[in-house]
Order: structure tokens, then sequence, then C-alpha cells
């Protein structure tokens, strides 16, 4: 069950999210949906690099990187954690 909405930016690592919304426009939104950046999409912050940009993210079976001035355009909302 979701807890609350962020930005994915702040998305702490190895924490899973459903996508909520996908603020961009233009052809930065059709590049972010085509790479399968949808809302209803589950990500999970796999990693980051050492100045904490880009952000790896695992999704539909393969890993993806996103700059934060991508990641901030979309919009999570964290999943509780299994017990």
């Amino acid at each position: 069950m979701a807890t609350h909405a962020l930005p994915l930016r702040q998305l702490p690592q190895n924490a899973s999210a459903r996508i909520v919304s996908v603020a961009a426009t233009g052809e930065l939104g059709r590049r972010i949906r085509d790479m399968g950046l949808v809302p209803g999409t589950i990500v999970k912050v796999i990693g980051r690099a050492p100045l904490k940009d880009p952000v790896a993210l695992r999704l539909l079976d393969f890993t993806l990187t996103l700059r934060n001035s991508e990641a901030d355009y979309i919009t999570v909302e964290m999943l509780e954690s299994a017990p």
C-alpha cells in the first residue's frame, strides 16, 4: 500500500515506489515515457553515483539511469516494505 507522494529524486536507495504522474511535456516527456516511466509503473532505486546524480532505477526487468533533473518531473508514492 502506498504511503506518501514525493519527487523521484528524493526516493531513498533500495526503496520501491509506484509512479503517480509525469509532469514533463514535449520531447522530454515523450522520452521519459518511452523509457517505461509511466503512471502505475513500480520502480526501485538501486544505486546513485558518488555525487548523487544520476540515479540507477530498476523497473520492468531492466536497469535505467536517470538524471536528477529528469527525475524531478516524476512523482512517486513510496510502497511499504514487506515484513
